[in-house]
C-alpha cells in the first residue's frame, strides 16, 4: 500500500503540474511575433505547439512509467530541472530548427504534469483517489488557461525570449520544492524498466475499459487543441487582428473549468467516472457549438470557451481516475498507454488546425471539433 502524501503534498503536485504543462501553451499567443523575429513563415512557427505535444507524448511513453520505479521527489525534481534547461535553449534559439528541437525536449519534460497526477492518485487515502487527481487536474487547468494570458503579457512586456526564461526559473523553484517535500521512498519493485516498457502495448488488449478511456479521451483532446490553436490564429488575423495579450485574455474564460474540478473529484468518487465523463463531454460539445456561430461577439466566444474548457477538464480528471483505478500498482504504465494515445491524437488536432482554418474557415473548423466531441460522448456510454 502506498504511503500518503505529506501535508501540502497534493497542492505542491498541483502547482508543479500547472507550471510545467503551461509551457506547452504559453508561446501560442506570440506565434506571429516569434515568426517575425526569426524571419520565417507563420506555418513553420505554427509547428511549435505540435513539437511540444509530440515531446509530451514521448515523455508519457518513456518517462511516465518511471512513477512505478522511482521515488517521487527525485523523479519530479529531475524532470523540472530538464524542463528549465530546455526552456533556456528555446530562449536562446537562433532559428526555427533549434526552437523546435528545444520544444520537443520541453514537451517531454513537461510530462511531469502527468506524473504529478499519477502520484496524487496513488498516494491518496482510500476512496479519495478521484479527489486527489481532480486537485492536480485543477492545477493543470489553471496552468493551461493562464499560460496563454501570462505568455502573451510577458511577451508584450519583456519579449518572447525573456518570457521563456521566466518560466525556466519557475521550473527550477519547483524542482527545489519537490526534492524537499515529496515522498522519498521508491514504489515496490515490479521488474525492470525495460520490461515495463515492453509490457505497455499488451495493456490495451488486456483492459477493455482502458481502450474505451483511450478512445474517448483522445477525441475530446483533439477537439480541444483544434479549437484553441485555430482560435489563436483566427483572432490574430483580419478582421479581428488582436495582439498576443488580447488573445491571451480569452483564456480567462476557461476559469470555469478550474472552478468545477474540485466538484468533479467529489462527484467521481460518489457516482463513478462514466456518469461524470458523459455529462462533461456533452457540455464541451455545447460550448463548441456556440463557438461555431462565429467569433464576432466576444461574450459568445468567451462563453463557448468557458463551457468547452470546463467540460474537457472535468472529463479528463474523471477519465484519469478511471485509468488509475484499473490497477493502482501499475498506474504509471496504464496512464502511460492512455496519455500516449491521448496526446498523439491531440497533436494531430494541433497540426490540423491551421490547414483546416485556411481551407474551410473558422465555422467548419469548430464543427469538426464538435463532431469529435459527440463521438466521444457516444463511446462513453458503451
Amino acid at each position: 500500500m502506498s504511503r500518503p502524501l505529506p501535508r501540502g503534498g497534493t497542492f505542491l503536485l498541483a502547482v508543479v503540474a500547472g507550471t510545467a504543462i503551461a509551457n506547452n501553451y504559453a508561446l501560442q499567443p506570440a506565434l506571429t511575433t516569434v515568426a517575425a523575429d526569426l524571419d520565417v513563415p507563420l506555418s513553420v512557427i505554427g509547428l511549435v505547439p505540435t513539437a511540444a505535444l509530440a515531446g509530451c507524448t514521448a515523455g508519457f511513453a518513456l518517462l511516465l512509467p518511471l512513477t512505478d520505479h522511482l521515488a517521487p521527489n527525485r523523479l519530479v525534481a529531475a524532470q523540472l530541472t530538464a524542463l528549465a534547461v530546455a526552456l533556456t535553449l528555446a530562449a536562446t534559439a537562433p532559428g526555427p530548427a533549434v526552437l523546435l528541437a528545444a520544444y520537443l525536449l520541453a514537451g517531454a519534460a513537461a510530462s511531469v504534469a502527468a506524473q504529478a497526477s499519477n502520484i496524487a492518485g496513488r498516494h491518496a487515502p482510500p476512496g479519495r483517489g478521484g479527489t486527489g487527481v481532480a486537485v492536480v487536474a485543477a492545477g493543470m487547468s489553471a496552468g493551461i488557461l493562464l499560460s496563454r494570458l501570462a505568455g502573451g503579457a510577458l511577451t508584450d512586456a519583456l519579449g518572447w525570449r525573456r518570457m521563456l526564461l521566466v518560466f525556466a526559473v519557475i521550473a527550477l523553484l519547483g524542482a527545489a520544492a519537490a526534492v524537499t517535500l515529496l515522498p522519498r521512498h521508491r514504489p515496490p519493485a515490479r521488474g525492470g524498466y525495460l520490461a515495463t516498457l515492453r509490457a505497455l502495448p499488451p495493456l490495451l488488449l488486456k483492459h477493455r475499459r482502458l481502450r474505451l478511456a483511450v478512445a474517448t479521451g483522445a477525441l475530446w483532446y483533439l477537439a480541444f487543441n483544434l479549437v484553441w490553436i485555430a482560435l489563436a490564429l483566427a483572432l490574430a488575423g483580419p478582421p479581428h487582428s488582436l495582439g498576443p495579450t488580447a488573445i491571451g485574455l480569452y483564456s480567462l474564460a476557461g476559469l470555469l473549468g478550474f472552478a468545477v474540478l474540485p466538484l468533479t473529484g467529489r462527484l467521481t468518487d460518489r457516482y463513478g467516472p462514466r456518469t461524470v465523463i458523459t455529462g462533461a463531454v456533452l457540455a464541451a460539445a455545447a460550448g463548441t457549438g456556440l463557438l461555431a456561430t462565429g467569433l464576432d461577439t466576444p461574450w459568445v466566444t468567451a462563453l463557448g470557451l468557458a463551457v468547452l474548457d470546463a467540460g474537457c477538464f472535468a472529463a479528463q480528471a474523471a477519465n484519469q481516475s478511471r485509468v488509475i483505478a484499473l490497477d493502482p500498482a501499475r498506474s504509471g504504465s496504464l496512464s502511460s498507454v492512455y496519455l500516449v494515445v491521448y496526446f498523439t491524437v491531440g497533436a494531430l488536432g494541433a497540426a490540423a488546425a491551421a490547414p483546416l482554418l485556411d481551407a474551410f474557415g473558422w465555422p467548419a473548423t469548430a464543427l469538426t471539433a464538435l463532431a469529435a466531441l459527440l463521438l466521444a460522448a457516444g463511446l462513453t456510454r458503451r
